[in-house]
């Protein structure tokens, strides 16, 4: 006869098996619908001022439409307002809001589906309406020009994250890739008292701090600067795949401490550092096509999915598989916890994305991934979006 304190063991056992077994046997569509499922980063606005409208099926063109933000399950998107350096003093603000002006529209044309959100309250009743919870964030410091009234007006009309850079710096706060080769604009990197001071702001707004895209010491100013949890809207890790735009164990480290999330990045060549050799060789092999399909205009998922349709096998290898984002996500969890991980896709601002995951509607197979490896309901909830809510309420003000 085995002891009461074997059996109280063994039944235990028993029971989280028992658990175990009933969250693998439970429909992962039905977990994955049942949850509130958050993405950080989507790049659709700058489809949107080229002409498209994403009320249409926008498939072999976009990565996102407003079907397929259904079909996904996604209840909760920033949509990213973006320009690169071209755009400076006297242009950038006012392309931001150029920007936010077309999410606007699109939100009056769709009032039954899209709601614009600036409150956690208001976000709730969103996804309890079943309409898709519109926030915005502006990717990239130079949208506001070196003025903190442009900082207030993104706010007031919607913001609720900033990136501190864009891939280029601006004139208090260095980017990772500048960082990396060695180009600041600047005498010095990281944040200088006005980069301090729109940390503060930020802070006192209610406006979360971005920290994908800055360079490591912008990232280490900014966490000793901040007063409220960072958002890490879509980067990996860079142990895995050691690119500029990675973070490193101990970034990875002081956002748990800070009680921040990181947001994966689904972008093959930030999973996968051999990535764009193997896409070079591809590109290289079937060079004549690519320029012809260039020749007609043709977008960039455009010509993806018509050499996908003629070569489907090599296409399929150049791409990382889906199991390769998941140990991404695996790896800061055994790091820090469950507790300061999410999903940011760049869908609509990457070329390239894993094996399986060809748009938003694809959302899904990330949770049939972690059903299949064994993860609990609540954390599959934390990861696919409570996370990122609890960053967001506690920064409101």
């Amino acid at each position: 006869m085995e002891s009461p304190k074997l059996l109280i063991t063994s039944a235990l056992f028993s029971i989280s098996l028992f658990t175990s077994h009933l969250v693998s046997a439970q429909s992962y569509k039905k977990l994955h619908q049942n949850a509130v499922v958050v993405d950080t980063h989507n790049d659709v606005l700058i489809s949107v001022l080229e002409g498209l409208k994403i009320e249409d099926d926008l498939r072999g063109k976009t990565h996102s439409d407003l079907a397929r933000f259904k079909e996904g399950g996604v209840d909760v998107q920033f949509f990213s307002v973006w320009c690169d350096e071209s755009y400076g003093e006297d242009t950038a603000f006012k392309f931001a809001n150029e920007q936010i002006d077309s999410l606007d529209a699109i939100i009056a044309r769709n009032p039954g589906k899209m709601m614009k959100v600036r409150t956690p309250a208001e976000l709730n009743a969103a996804v309890k309406q079943k309409r898709l919870a519109s926030l915005v964030g502006v990717e990239g410091g130079h949208m506001i020009e070196h003025n903190l009234k442009y900082l207030d007006s993104l706010y007031s009309r919607g913001v609720r994250y900033m990136t501190l850079t864009w891939n280029n710096s601006t004139s208090w706060a260095s980017s990772a890739m500048d960082e990396a080769q060695g180009t600041v604009p600047n005498p010095e990197k990281g944040l200088n008292d006005f980069g301090k001071q729109v940390v503060q702001r930020m802070n006192d707004l209610g406006m979360m701090v971005d920290l994908s895209h800055v360079g490591e010491q912008t990232f280490w100013d900014a966490i000793n600067t901040t007063s409220k949890p960072v958002l890490v809207s879509h980067s990996c890790v860079y142990n895995i795949c050691s690119h500029f735009r990675n973070l490193k164990d101990d970034q990875i480290k002081a956002v748990a401490k800070n009680g921040g999330v990181i947001q994966l990045n689904f972008y093959s060549g930030f999973l996968d550092c051999n990535f764009n050799d193997r896409l070079d060789q591809f590109i290289q092999k079937h060079q004549t096509e690519i320029d012809s399909l260039n020749q007609q205009n043709k977008s960039s998922i455009q010509i993806w999915e018509w050499m996908e349709e003629e070569y489907p096998e090599e296409a399929k290898d150049v791409r990382p598989p889906l199991s390769l984002l998941m140990d991404h996500l695996e790896y800061i969890i055994n790091l820090v916890g469950v507790d300061y991980v999410g999903l940011g896709s760049d869908f609509d601002g990457i070329t390239s994305a894993p094996q399986q995951l060809d748009g938003v509607e694809d959302l899904p197979v990330i949770t049939r991934e972690f059903v299949a490896r064994g993860y609990s309901k609540q954390d599959i909830n934390k990861i696919l979006g409570g996370n990122l809510l609890r960053v967001f309420q506690a920064n409101s003000k």
